[in-house]
């Protein structure tokens, strides 16, 4: 066969990812707290990028600041265009107006960034919590004045994970502190006595064990269900211990309640020190009997070209001045679209999942409804995929609490008239269930599908206990044989 060269045409449509987009899309799925810092950076980097400060445009003699327009009150955007200037050279080939995007308010300022900031409530103030590593080395110091006690106490402290238990060997430790494996071990029974009870130990075991001979008058059934039959314990086989104990049942359930409110983990109540104070990145308030949905722009700075400096640059001879300066000007303003393109599409999501979602904020979570992310997409005119990202990272406060918006989509279960119920709504029913059984007869999760059916809802024995292993709720067998706290 010959080889021939031929040419040919062929039209084909393919979107590219230039970086400028690849930034808006970005964007989208930040945090309001991710996008502060996103956008301190930009200024920083870029000259031609200011932030409008609300004190400074005006000077104090009554005159506007000379280097740019100052820009109009927050208002909703008007549906008539501000006109452009006419010595403005049209040069940029930007998909969106630049004189609008430099003069033009954006669309709705947030009603937040009107209002006079009020100072944080105070019982919003996430308190000073101790750590378990500070606990402990303030009892230490008390414990012993010894140099070496002291050293090797703060190798065992330091050794702990964040539950409290101790992860190096006296080995290691011993050879860290330059000491004898003995010395070492009566450090860590020194440490083994602070508090919390059960700390400093290697095993669980072992903690319930610290913390059982910690009682003056340790129960000698309850120490030794732990030391000789811990296996047997942590499988719930209680008729087994009682045979080779050759004690009554009963009284053997006496020490397993003992056993069942020791603290395995006694870190666990240091674990505070990675609390946080989640900033909602909108706010719905319910203003008589309509939902207002308000983007809370606290902190995110507002965009405005230096035109003084731009003007200066751009009549420079130099070229790769001006190349510069045309760089940096294209960057900047779509910075400025970017963020206000992601601010109208936050809320248009937020205003449609508030139109889906009435009756959980009218009346609660029973009440909340399936949603998926093409439906919200269907109701703007969006992509799914949009509604995805927008959505990431975002938290909404409702007059029903504090929520991310990923948690208004849910799949559903179909009832008997027809209508669709939230999973949410169905594991809060599951919850109630379980948590009113009767103890001693605990409900199955086919007899909990069944109850459900007679409600209207019909659900799969396999889903109740899906739904069940999601709330963290032990079968019917265990529940049964477990005891109930003190």
């Amino acid at each position: 066969m010959a080889m021939e060269t031929r040419l040919s045409l062929r039209q084909s449509q393919r979107v590219v990812m230039t970086p400028l987009l690849q930034q808006a899309i970005q964007l989208l799925q930040l945090s309001t707290l991710e996008l502060q810092e996103v956008v301190q950076k930009e200024l920083l980097e870029n000259p031609l990028l200011e932030e409008v400060q609300p004190e400074t445009a005006e000077q104090p003699d009554g005159q506007a600041a000379p280097d740019v327009p100052t820009a109009p009150p927050a208002e909703p955007l008007s549906s008539e265009a501000a006109p452009p200037p006419t010595t403005e050279r049209q040069t940029d080939d930007l998909p969106f107006d630049l004189t609008a995007v430099i003069f033009d308010d954006h669309e709705e300022r947030s009603l937040v960034a009107q209002e006079d900031r009020e100072d944080l409530p105070f019982e919003n103030m996430v308190r000073s919590v101790s750590s378990l590593t500070d606990h402990l080395d303030e009892q230490l110091r008390y414990a012993s004045d010894d140099p070496l006690v002291r050293r090797i106490g703060t190798e065992i402290i330091g050794n702990l994970d964040e539950d409290g238990y101790l992860r190096a060997s006296d080995e290691e430790i011993a050879q860290r502190c330059q000491t004898t494996v003995e010395e070492v071990r009566k450090v860590v029974a020194i440490v083994q006595a602070f508090d919390p009870p059960g700390v400093a130990a290697r095993s669980i075991q072992e903690c319930l064990l610290i913390q059982l001979k910690a009682d003056p008058n340790p129960d000698p059934v309850s120490v030794e269900i732990v030391e000789e039959h811990f296996e047997d314990l942590s499988r719930r086989r209680y008729p087994d211990i009682a045979r080779a104990l050759k004690l009554p049942l009963d009284r053997i359930m006496e020490s397993v309640e003992e056993i069942m409110g020791l603290e395995p983990k006694p870190g666990r109540r240091f674990g505070g020190n990675d609390s946080r104070y989640i900033v909602p990145d909108v706010v719905v308030h319910k203003m008589g009997s309509e939902y207002v949905v308000v983007l809370n722009e606290d902190g995110i700075p507002r965009l405005r070209v230096n035109s003084l400096y731009r003007s200066l640059l751009r009549n420079s001879s130099d070229g790769e001045a001006r190349q510069y300066v045309d760089q940096k000007l294209r960057s900047a303003l779509w910075l400025i679209k970017s963020v206000d393109q992601r601010q109208r599409t936050l809320r248009k999501v937020t205003q449609s999942i508030v139109k889906f979602q009435r009756e959980f904020l009218d009346k609660g979570l029973p009440y909340l409804r399936p949603l998926s992310l093409r439906d919200v997409g269907e109701d703007i005119g969006m992509h799914e995929s949009t509604i995805s990202r927008v959505t990431t990272n975002k938290y909404v406060e409702t007059p029903q609490g504090l929520f991310e918006l990923k948690f208004f989509f849910h799949s559903g279960i179909a009832s008997g008239d027809g209508e669709m119920v939230s999973s949410v709504s169905v594991k809060k029913m599951i919850q109630d269930l379980l948590a009113n059984e009767d103890p001693s007869k605990p409900l199955s999760d086919q007899e909990v599908a069944l109850i459900l059916k007679g409600r209207g809802l019909t659900i799969a024995r396999r889903t109740v206990a899906k739904y069940r292993e999601e709330l963290g709720i032990l079968p019917s067998h265990q529940r049964r044989l477990a005891p109930r706290r003190r």
